[in-house]
């Protein structure tokens, strides 16, 4: 277990300045296509050409995505710099995470039955959480609950919220049970640890 933790952070170390290198790269990119496609640069001349050429192809898909969502073509660079920052934050995010579980689950394999339990304890609490939080998240944004990407949340928030609808009435259109279902978890989660 200690070699994969070992071979975690080298991947970590690796990957931090590859992944912010390539950010920066994308941001150049992404400049000089911006300024090509707002003719801030000649736009018959070699590096225009170039860039229309190899680089246009490679931001089609989000040019048309920004399209149909009612953007102008000329923002695409900006969308593309977003998404690959905002990726990689998520793959280093998923990686650290990924790394901080290894470490949970190689102390509480030393630490005996009940320190797995404690950890078992913990991963249910936090995948309920998760749920409540996809769950308001999803409805902020208007995701259908009967999407695959949503549907799980519904399934492991529901039991918890339909009591607790009964009890607390909403807000005008504001519904305050995701809110003291959190709250109950976290207090339902201290009280077991506590015992176990």
């Amino acid at each position: 277990m200690n070699t994969l933790l070992v071979a975690f952070d080298a991947l970590l170390r690796v990957l931090r300045p590859t992944l912010f290198v390539l950010a920066v790269v994308v941001a150049l990119v992404c400049l000089v296509d911006w300024l090509v496609r707002t003719r801030r640069l000649n736009p018959f001349g070699p590096v225009a050409r170039f860039f229309r050429a190899s680089i246009s192809p490679l931001m089609a898909p989000v040019e048309r995505r920004v399209v149909r969502s009612g953007g102008l073509p000329s923002s695409a660079p900006w969308w593309t710099l977003a998404s690959v920052v905002l990726g990689g934050i998520v793959v280093l995010s998923l990686l650290g995470f990924l790394r901080g579980q290894l470490v949970s689950v190689t102390g509480a394999m030393s630490g005996g039955p009940s320190s797995i339990v404690w950890l078992l304890v913990s991963w249910t609490f936090a995948i309920l959480r998760l749920a409540l939080m996809v769950r308001v998240f999803s409805s902020f944004v208007r995701i259908s609950p009967y999407s695959p990407w949503i549907r799980w949340s519904y399934v492991l928030s529901e039991p918890m919220l339909r009591p607790l609808r009964q009890i607390i009435p909403t807000l005008g259109m504001f519904d305050l049970t995701p809110i003291v279902a959190y709250l109950l978890l976290g207090v339902l989660e201290s009280l077991i640890h506590s015992i176990a």
